[in-house]
C-alpha cells in the first residue's frame, strides 16, 4: 500500500472487518450486498485491509453454480495476542489467546493477594512471560486483568479493596500498558467470568446470566443482552457483603459483621471447621489438622467426599445460606441463567445441590419459570477466557475500529481506545 487510507475509507474498512469477523459476509459478492458499496470501492478496501495485515484471503467458496467461486476474506486472528490474567484471593490464571478470543496456552499458580500489588503483579508478568514464549512470536495487541476487588474501569486503578492490603490505587493499567506497549483493561475477576461464560459456556442460551462465584470470598456479576452490568461506580454484584444474619460472632473480613462471606466464603468454612476439628466433632478435619497443622478448602471437600458429617453440615449450611441471597438477586434482576462457578465447584456436589434447591425455593414464581441454574462449563477458564473476549471486543467494535485500523495494529492508540470502551 503506497499511503495510508483515508479517515473516510477507514471507516468503510472498519464496516467490512466487521462484517467478515462476525460471518455476516465473507465474500466480496456478500459485501456488496449487505453495505451497497460498488465492487470497485469493496475491492479497494479489502486489499487495503490485506496490506494493512488484518484481512487475509482464503480458498474460493464453492456456490453450487454455475461460474467462477467467490473468493472468501477472513478477519486475521493471528495477527496479534491477547493476554488475559484472571486473579482470587489466592489463585492465579493467565492465559494468551488470538483475536478470535480463542485460548493458545493456559498456566495457573497459586498466589495470596495479601502479598500486595507488587510482588503479585510480578507473579502474573512472569506466567505472561511464560505463555508469550510458548506461542509463535506475535505482538501483543490487548491485555485484560481482572481483580478479586473493586475496580474503576475507567481507570484501570484498584479502588478501596476491604480484604486486599496495600492495593487502594494501584495503577494496574499503567504497568501493564508501558510493560507490554499495548492497550489494557482492568475490571473485576467475577465480570470477567460472566462474561467467558456468557459468551463461550455451554449450553450457548444468550440469555440474561447471572454468574455467582464462591471461592475464598464470594462475589457475583450480571451480563445483560451481552454487556456487563456494572453499576454506576463499578460496585455491582458485590453480594459478599450482603448481610445475611444478625450472628455477632459472624465477623468478616471487611471489619463488619453478619456479611455472607463471613457465613458461607471459603475462609469463613475453613475458619468454622478448624474449630470443630479441635473439638474432636470432624474425625477426617482434625487427621488434617494434625498432620499439617492448617486446613484448606481442598481438605474440606476430601473431608465432605468421605462422609465426615460436621463437613457435610458446614457445606449444606453455606450452600442455603447463599442460594437464599441469590434467590433475592434473581427475583430482581430475573436472569435466564444462573451458573455457579468457583473452587467450591471442587468441594463435590453438595454446595451446588443446596444452593440450587434455596434459589428456587426463595424465587418467585415467575422468575424462577423458565430460569437455568448450573455449574460453569468453563472452570476454571472463564476469567481469562472473559477477559480475552472483552480485549476482543473493545478492539473491533466497529465505533472503535477507526480508531487504530489504519495503522494496522491498537498499540499505538491506546489511550484513545481504553477512553472509548
Amino acid at each position: 500500500m503506497t499511503r495510508p487510507p483515508s479517515a473516510r475509507d477507514v471507516l468503510v474498512l472498519a464496516q467490512i472487518v466487521d462484517l467478515v469477523r462476525t460471518g455476516v459476509a465473507v465474500t466480496r459478492p456478500e459485501l456488496e450486498a449487505v453495505t451497497g458499496l460498488g465492487r470497485t470501492v469493496v475491492n479497494d478496501r479489502l486489499r487495503e485491509g490485506v496490506d494493512l495485515g488484518v484481512l487475509a484471503e482464503v480458498d474460493p467458496l464453492a456456490t453450487g453454480s454455475r461460474g467462477r467461486p467467490s473468493r472468501a476474506v477472513r478477519l486475521r486472528t493471528e495477527a496479534g495476542l491477547v493476554l488475559s490474567a484472571s486473579l482470587g484471593a489466592v489463585s492465579l490464571h493467565a492465559a494468551v489467546s488470538d483475536l478470535a478470543g480463542t485460548g493458545l496456552a493456559h498456566r495457573f499458580e497459586r498466589i495470596d493477594v495479601r502479598d500486595g500489588p507488587e510482588r503479585v503483579l510480578s507473579r502474573v508478568e512472569a506466567l505472561f512471560g511464560d505463555l508469550l514464549a510458548a506461542v509463535p512470536q506475535r505482538p501483543v495487541w490487548g491485555v485484560a486483568v481482572g481483580l478479586p476487588g473493586p475496580v474503576d474501569v475507567a481507570t484501570g486503578r484498584v479502588i478501596a479493596p476491604p480484604m486486599m492490603p496495600g492495593w487502594d490505587g494501584a495503577d494496574v493499567r499503567t504497568r501493564f500498558g508501558v510493560r507490554y506497549d499495548a492497550p489494557v483493561w482492568v475490571d473485576n475477576e467475577v465480570n470477567l467470568m460472566a462474561l467467558g461464560e456468557w459468551e463461550r459456556g455451554t449450553p450457548r442460551e444468550r440469555r440474561d446470566l447471572l454468574f455467582v462465584k464462591v471461592a475464598t470470598g464470594i462475589g457475583s456479576a450480571l451480563v445483560t443482552g451481552g454487556r456487563l452490568h456494572r453499576g454506576d461506580s463499578g460496585a455491582a454484584g458485590d453480594i459478599g457483603h450482603v448481610r445475611v444474619t444478625d450472628d455477632p460472632s459472624a465477623v468478616c473480613r471487611c471489619g463488619k459483621t453478619g456479611c455472607l462471606e463471613a457465613v458461607a466464603g471459603g475462609w469463613a468454612l475453613v475458619r468454622r471447621l478448624t474449630g470443630e476439628a479441635r473439638a474432636g466433632r470432624s474425625p477426617v478435619l482434625a487427621e488434617c489438622l494434625a498432620r499439617t497443622g492448617r486446613i484448606t478448602g481442598e481438605d474440606i471437600g476430601a473431608a465432605t467426599a468421605a462422609g465426615d458429617e460436621a463437613a457435610r453440615a458446614a457445606v449444606a449450611r453455606a450452600g442455603r445460606v447463599t442460594g437464599t441471597a441469590v434467590a433475592g438477586i434473581v427475583n430482581f434482576a430475573n436472569p435466564g441463567t444462573l451458573v455457579l462457578g468457583g473452587g467450591v465447584l471442587r468441594s463435590g456436589p453438595q454446595f451446588f445441590a443446596e444452593f440450587e434447591r434455596a434459589v428456587y425455593d426463595g424465587a418467585i414464581e415467575l422468575a424462577a419459570r423458565a430460569l437455568t441454574v448450573r455449574t460453569s462449563s468453563l472452570d476454571p477458564r472463564e476469567g481469562t477466557t472473559g477477559g480475552a473476549l472483552l480485549v476482543v471486543d473493545a478492539l473491533f467494535r466497529p465505533s472503535v475500529m477507526p480508531l487504530w485500523l489504519g495503522a494496522g495494529s491498537p498499540r499505538t492508540a491506546a489511550p484513545r481506545l481504553q477512553a472509548a470502551t
